[in-house]
């Protein structure tokens, strides 16, 4: 009884120390809060909509004693958000279509002038093959008197020596016979007899056979037009001809002076150094003016007298009739270091007409990248560049065709470059090249080999729009002194006063040429102008409204972590594991005790129930001990 009356406390004493305890709990939870979040969902929601900034939010919680009108603000809230995100997705889609914006200028500055090709359309007969190409001509001879019954008229010589080369022709008629020139019945006619009298000649169709080498497997070239199939056949064995002289591209047989007569540019003589010479199988003799890099022309003024004027002559002493059927010249205007593509760009020259050709320069450049698929020097095209020239388009598929001749064929066609260590088709040494060629041809023009994928469009491009005019040249009352001045200074013998000569101006049209641009359409900071528009249309906020948005979904995460953490760690307390052995203390202390448990403690929500302390249960033991002790 006097050791409890000892321990006895003033009342004043307690309370303080309870207000100390107090205190200092509640400074302990101070100092928590700094790194707790929200106890719940519903305490993160009603705080978000009662401090932000964002227009209708606080709807959502002034107005929860009205259930009406709280849900209808949720769903108002929440269609305005998806609205807005469905803005967002049109935005979105529309910056990764990469759309651009085409700008025109007009500039005025002095002008480079363009490389000019002119071609005499007479394929040139090199003394190397002279021989062959007359042997040639007799076969077709004899062809054409067998298929049509037409007598082809040969030059003298070439009857008098028939006899003595027709050993010499039998390797060439060999090959011929290989690859004969024949009619075939047209589909609908097939199983009519071919001296039918319903049966008319013109329900023929001509071509010739190919073969593979084992001649398993043939087909017939044909052709609707007797003229194109002759033409053709004549031409496939000129270019074997040709391939049998491997130095053929080299020999230098032009004559400059006796094709172009007379040529001036800025009313200045041009002299060698201005041309380049080459030869083309089909076009014969081509000279390229205005292709040197280190002195090119430039034009100050447009209008005739500031181009180039030419005269040439377009009488063909040379002519091969069976290889080109046309008369004049051909000339062709492109850019310096580009070949000239005679057959996609080029035009005809009427003889005894003056041509004056004006020209309007235009450039273009597209943007690369994610927003076309234009290269820029063609380095990034699976295609290598067998031409000594820039990257252009048809350069890429020319050389990819060529490139799949000599892979599939065994060797290269002769019309284009050949890639090392190939050697040009010869049926003496590659038997079946011409059956590998067409049917190459055909899946070629039907895009099987990807050509037309691979090669694409450069950005910058430079094109020359051209508008020709025609006057006869020259005229009735001058032609006289013409001529007479044209044999005087070019030694020209006139046969054909009218076929014999025409005359070409080139110039540029106006001194101004156009450039098309291309410029993004939508850059970053238009997507961020339209986003921000379109965030203060429907919610009439600002880039800090955001990053409360985004606030508010870190601190939903971080309690859907917070609580899934403790309701984990309440279920391990749940079950806890038993005992250890050889605990007096516990032991004792249930001895003590009986029939009390260890507590568990459970978080429900963040709500921390504080427990009573000690101190606050002392008066209620010890009354119980003074009454004892009374007693």
């Amino acid at each position: 009884g006097g050791s409890v009356k000892t321990g006895k406390m003033p009342e004043g004493e307690k309370t303080r120390q309870c207000k100390q305890e107090e205190e200092q709990q509640q400074k302990e939870e101070e100092r928590e809060g700094l790194i707790e979040f929200y106890g719940s969902y519903q305490e993160l929601f009603q705080f978000f909509c009662s401090n932000t900034t964002i227009h209708g939010a606080i709807r959502l919680v002034c107005s929860k004693k009205n259930k009406m009108k709280t849900a209808f603000w949720s769903v108002l809230f929440f269609l305005t958000f998806g609205l807005m995100y469905w803005q967002f997705g049109i935005l979105y889609r529309e910056y990764f279509s990469y759309p651009v914006n085409l700008n025109l200028n007009l500039n005025s500055d002095r002008l480079t002038f363009p490389a000019v090709t002119l071609c005499t359309l007479n394929p040139y007969r090199y003394s190397a093959i002279r021989k062959k190409l007359d042997e040639l001509d007799q076969i077709t001879h004899q062809t054409l008197l067998d298929l049509y019954d037409y007598n082809m008229s040969l030059a003298r010589s070439d009857w008098s020596t028939l006899s003595t080369r027709k050993r010499s022709s039998r390797s060439l008629l060999h090959h011929v016979q290989r690859h004969p020139l024949r009619r075939q019945k047209r589909d609908n006619l097939v199983n009519m007899p071919e001296n039918s009298p319903s049966v008319d000649k013109n329900d023929w169709k001509i071509g010739f056979v190919l073969c593979s080498e084992n001649n398993k497997d043939c087909f017939h070239q044909a052709y609707s037009s007797g003229v194109d199939a002759v033409r053709e056949w004549y031409s496939f064995h000129y270019i074997n001809i040709l391939a049998q002289m491997p130095d053929a591209k080299a020999l230098d047989e032009s004559d400059f002076e006796n094709f172009i007569y007379a040529c001036r540019f800025n009313e200045a003589t041009c002299d060698k150094a201005n041309y380049t010479h080459f030869h083309h199988p089909l076009y014969g003799n081509c000279y390229t003016f205005n292709d040197n890099s280190s002195s090119l022309w430039t034009s100050s003024l447009p209008g005739i007298n500031n181009g180039l004027s030419l005269v040439v002559r377009t009488e063909q002493n040379d002519f091969i009739p069976l290889l080109s059927t046309v008369t004049g010249a051909r000339v062709m205007v492109h850019d310096q270091n580009e070949p000239a593509f005679m057959d996609d760009g080029g035009f005809n020259v009427r003889p005894g007409i003056e041509t004056s050709i004006s020209m309007r320069k235009e450039m273009t450049v597209r943007l690369g990248g994610s927003y076309s698929d234009c290269t820029e020097d063609g380095s990034d095209v699976p295609v290598q560049n067998l031409y000594s020239s820039r990257y252009t388009e048809q350069v890429c598929i020319r050389s990819c065709f060529q490139l799949n001749m000599v892979e599939r064929c065994g060797c290269a066609y002769y019309f284009y470059p050949l890639p090392d260590g190939a050697e040009y088709c010869d049926y003496t040494k590659h038997m079946a090249w011409g059956y590998c060629y067409y049917k190459l041809l055909a899946e070629f023009k039907a895009d099987v080999l990807g050509c037309f994928h691979k090669c694409r469009k450069p950005c910058k491009m430079t094109e020359y729009q051209l508008s020709a005019g025609y006057s006869r040249w020259p005229s009735a009352v001058s032609e006289d002194w013409v001529f007479y001045m044209l044999s005087q200074q070019n030694k020209y013998n006139i046969t054909s006063k009218r076929n014999g000569v025409a005359k070409v101006n080139i110039f540029f049209e106006e001194w101004n040429y156009k450039t098309s641009g291309e410029s993004p359409a939508f850059t970053v900071v238009t997507l961020l102008s339209q986003l921000g528009n379109q965030w203060s249309l429907w919610f009439g906020s600002s880039v800090l409204s955001v990053m409360e948005l985004a606030e508010l979904i870190l601190d939903f995460i971080a309690i859907t972590f917070i609580l899934a953490l403790r309701w984990f760690r309440s279920r391990q307390q749940l079950s806890p594991p038993g005992p250890p052995p050889n605990s007096h203390e516990n032991t004792a202390f249930q001895d003590e005790v009986p029939g009390l448990s260890a507590p568990h403690r459970f978080t429900v929500e963040a709500v921390v129930t504080m427990l009573p302390s000690y101190n606050s249960l002392e008066p209620r033991g010890l009354s119980r001990d003074g009454e004892v002790g009374h007693e």
